[in-house]
């Protein structure tokens, strides 16, 4: 049961994730593509935009496919988790719901793939099938790269979004400041 309850989870995530990293890259699935993506991402501080937009594609469509085939193990499930990390963050100041556009499905996400770091990918996997199992100097490598490449986005996903609200708040606080002495001199 447990086992058949991972490749569910596997494949899920996995084949969304893919999907979404289609949509990203390749304009799939009635997706934006990798120009329009970059633009966004350049938006969010992610510079240059349309190359962290293949990087971020490229990370859903490889993990999502590393993921739900349970190959390589656990490279798939932490590219995942990292890219979800990065998005929820990104979607952080609109709240926890998705319906006005929060963070909700990216953290979902996030926490699928931490399970299946925490589980690994069980008997019904690619690795299990051909017996691969990554040395554990490459895997090392590869939380290092994750968590690096991780930190560093998310540090940019926040740093342009404190700059924007100090910009959006700039104006307000001018317009708060110009009102005030035209009040007092009325009274």
């Amino acid at each position: 049961m447990r086992d058949s309850a991972l490749l569910g989870l596997r494949l899920t995530l996995g084949g969304y994730l893919a999907v979404h990293g289609a949509q990203k890259l390749f304009g799939s699935f009635d997706g934006p593509g990798l120009d329009k993506t970059g633009v966004g991402f350049a938006r969010l501080g992610l510079k240059p935009g349309k190359a962290f937009a293949a990087l971020a594609g490229g990370s859903e469509f490889a993990g999502g496919v590393l993921t739900a085939t349970g190959a390589a193990y656990p490279v798939g499930p932490l590219i995942v988790a990292g890219t979800m990390a990065v998005a929820s963050l990104t979607h952080a100041d609109k709240g926890p719901m998705l319906q006005k556009g929060g963070f909700e499905l990216p953290a979902s996400n996030l926490a699928a793939a931490i399970v299946l770091i925490g589980t690994g990918p069980g008997r019904y996997s690619l690795d299990r099938l051909i017996g691969l199992r990554l040395p554990k100097g490459l895997t090392r490598l590869t939380v290092l790269g994750a968590a690096t490449l991780t930190a560093y986005s998310a540090v940019q996903v926040v740093k342009t979004k404190r700059t924007a609200a100090r910009a959006q708040s700039a104006p307000a606080a001018t317009a708060t400041t110009e009102a005030a002495p035209a009040q007092t001199s009325a009274a």
